[in-house]
């Protein structure tokens, strides 16, 4: 088929020449051609049909199918399978398993089994532009089924009597019928078994079942033997045989005990598995193949608009070295802001890449709700325009939640925002917050949550709303309907990433035209919620003082520079670059008051340098930095009682205030 596909003159055909064919079906072609299992692709509102050497026996002796449209091959079967090809141009997968078709390859209709699945192939962009027909027939199946469940009632039926009846179908039948002892051993077999695994009726009455048996099937085959004899009056299951040529047949059996005997029919299933592989293994490979396109769409997504700040970071020092070579400092200073600005919008791409992987550090404290959510009146109103009514309902008596106080605020500014834009001729978005149980005795509808107490923030609007197929997407990464350059759509993926971190979820609700409403479920905290006092601006420099410091960091720079600010502040600096390195400078004679560290280190991590450290040093403030840390993220508790978290990447003025904050020193004159 790959020779014929080639040789085919696209030139005259709708789809042009293959040269000029897109990436997509490109990649869909040799993903059938590759494939030993029956395959055929459906390409275009032409409905072009290309497939593999295995899908030509079940076309059987139709015209030639190739660059023929689907529904002119299977005309006879369209009004059948149209409506489902039809779902699969819609982006909806379809499956079935012996789906009956009446088609007619062979000069005459006959009555036919399929198992197939229809699923849609889509382009780089995510648009549908053909289906994925994999499929196996399965006549052969329904009908041996169909003779093995009549086999079944009539053996049931009249067992006290043997009739001429039973006599022919016990020669006829396609099933293998098999009657033992017992204690295994054979006394009547039927011509199938000699069909189906070579052995002669003399060659097999009289000797144990279990020589025919795969060896590594004998336990199982002497347990089946064990439980008929205690009583089981059915048993069912699939044994492995051995053909007489030394070939492996898998077997489905059905054994029931009756006049002192145990009576066997059995199905020959080793093609039907080898199928059901094969058609496994092509649908992982689809899966894959699809994900590979979406790791396709993120990294592009990443190095976009990285590559758009890391401009705006380079080009500021190139002018400042020019600047300086010039003469002209005094014009530094707005070069030197616009590539710090530069420099945050990026450090907030990765906290947002972070929240949607759930990677992100995480200060988890008890949160008192209804003051976070007033304290952001002022500003959400002020973003929100005089065209847009603000309506907040909170609860009087809501409950603490367990989260992270800043995360959240921001959590709720995005959904604010994105409300705003969704009203642009104006609306009312409405704030509410409750108090909310789950038991799965009232079957709720939350997924993802366990049964408990939580707080629901949600916000609503009346703006434009998402259509089914935005609201699909709308927590993909990247994922935007606003013009480009409006948007990188990490926004509602934040937020989800956020949410499922913070041991809850974020529900999303919309229609087109009826605005769109996301509910944010917070675990409910025990510990009553702690105000934050806002931290002061702290001079980066200082008098000398009498305390000591340790900084740990792996990475060169930051090390150098965090020793410089604390130097700067007074205290007496050591470092060191490893956990190990730490250990050894705090087994040592200098008394450390504040030990600044990094969580991911060669050697001990940070977390376990801190705790040996407040172990030797029981009255050491603790520091730990972080831009990504697998426990520090996933664990709320990461953190001790004693220890603060600053989340890189930070700036001089935040490493500065931290200090002073856990030393408990006031601002330096």
């Amino acid at each position: 088929m790959a020779d014929k596909i080639r040789q085919y003159d696209w030139a005259n055909h709708a789809l042009g020449p293959m040269e000029g064919w897109p990436m997509a079906l490109r990649f869909a072609v040799e993903t059938v051609l590759s494939s030993h299992f029956p395959k055929c692709l459906v390409w275009g509102s032409g409905l072009t049909t290309l497939y593999n050497d295995a899908f030509r026996p079940i076309l059987g002796h139709k015209p030639e199918a190739l660059g023929r449209p689907f529904n002119e091959v299977w005309a006879e079967a369209w009004p059948v399978v149209g409506p489902l090809a039809h779902r699969a141009f819609e982006g909806e997968s379809t499956f079935v398993e012996d789906f009956p078709l009446t088609i007619n390859r062979n000069g005459y209709d006959e009555q036919t089994y399929f198992t197939f699945c229809y699923s849609p192939v889509r382009d780089e962009a995510g648009v549908v532009v053909g289906l994925m027909d994999t499929v196996i027939e399965t006549t052969g199946k329904v009908h041996a089924e169909r003779q093995l469940r009549e086999a079944t009632v009539l053996l049931s039926q009249q067992v006290a009597q043997r009739t001429a009846d039973r006599d022919r179908l016990w020669l006829r039948s396609d099933a293998l019928l098999l009657v033992a002892r017992f204690d295994g051993v054979i006394v009547a077999v039927n011509p199938a078994w000699t069909d189906w695994l070579g052995w002669s009726e003399r060659e097999t009455v009289g000797r144990p079942m279990r020589l025919f048996a795969h060896s590594d099937d004998d336990a199982v085959l002497d347990d089946e033997f064990a439980q008929l004899q205690k009583g089981a009056q059915k048993r069912q299951g699939t044994l492995r045989f051995c053909h007489r040529d030394g070939m492996v047949h898998s077997v489905f059996w059905t054994a029931s005990p009756a006049d002192g005997f145990i009576h066997f029919v059995g199905r020959d299933v080793t093609e039907e598995n080898a199928r059901a592989q094969a058609l496994q293994e092509a649908e992982e490979q689809l899966r894959q193949g699809q994900k590979m396109e979406a790791m396709g769409q993120l990294t592009g997504g990443i190095a976009h608009d990285l590559n758009n700040m890391l401009q705006g970071i380079v080009l500021p020092f190139q002018i400042i070295r020019q600047r300086i070579a010039q003469g002209r400092q005094e014009e530094a200073g707005k070069y030197i802001d616009a590539g710090l600005a530069a420099a945050r919008r990026a450090a907030s791409l990765t906290q947002r890449l972070l929240a949607f992987s759930r990677r992100q550090p995480l200060d988890s404290r008890p949160v008192d709700m209804v003051a976070s959510l007033h304290g952001l009146e002022s500003m959400i109103q002020t973003t929100c325009g005089e065209n847009i009514a603000l309506q907040f309902s909170l609860a009087p008596d809501l409950w603490a939640a367990l989260t992270d106080a800043h995360q959240f605020e921001n959590a709720v500014l995005n959904l604010a925002i994105n409300a705003r834009d969704a009203m642009p001729s104006g609306g009312t978005l409405r704030i509410t917050a409750d108090n909310v149980h789950l038991d799965a005795a009232d079957n709720h509808t939350v997924a993802s949550l366990d049964d408990g107490d939580y707080v629901c923030v949600a916000v609503s609007d009346t703006g434009t709303g998402m259509s089914d197929d935005v609201l699909t997407r709308a927590f993909d990464p990247f994922f935007t309907t606003k013009p480009l350059g409006q948007g990188t759509g990490l926004g509602l993926s934040m937020i989800y990433g956020f949410m499922r971190q913070s041991g809850g979820i974020a529900v999303l609700e919309s229609s087109a035209g009826q605005g769109t409403r996301v509910s944010l479920y917070f675990k409910r905290s025990q510990a009553p919620a702690v105000l934050e006092q806002t931290e002061p601006t702290t001079p980066l420099s200082g008098p000398r003082r009498p305390d000591s410091a340790l900084v740990v960091e792996d990475d060169d720079t930051v090390r150098a520079l965090a020793v410089e600010l604390l130097r700067d502040s007074g205290f007496f600096v050591m470092e060191a670059a490893s956990g190990n390195a730490a250990m050894a400078l705090l087994s040592g004679a200098v008394h450390f008051d504040l030990l600044v560290s990094d969580v991911g280190l060669p050697g001990p991590n940070g977390r376990q340098v801190a705790d040996y450290a407040i172990e030797k040093l029981p009255a050491i403030k603790v520091i730990l930095m972080t831009g990504y840390a697998e426990q520090a993220a996933m664990s709320p508790q990461f953190l001790g009682a004693r220890m603060e978290l600053l989340v890189k990447p930070f700036d001089a003025q935040a490493l500065v205030s931290k200090v002073h904050a856990v030393m408990g020193m006031g601002p330096a004159h």
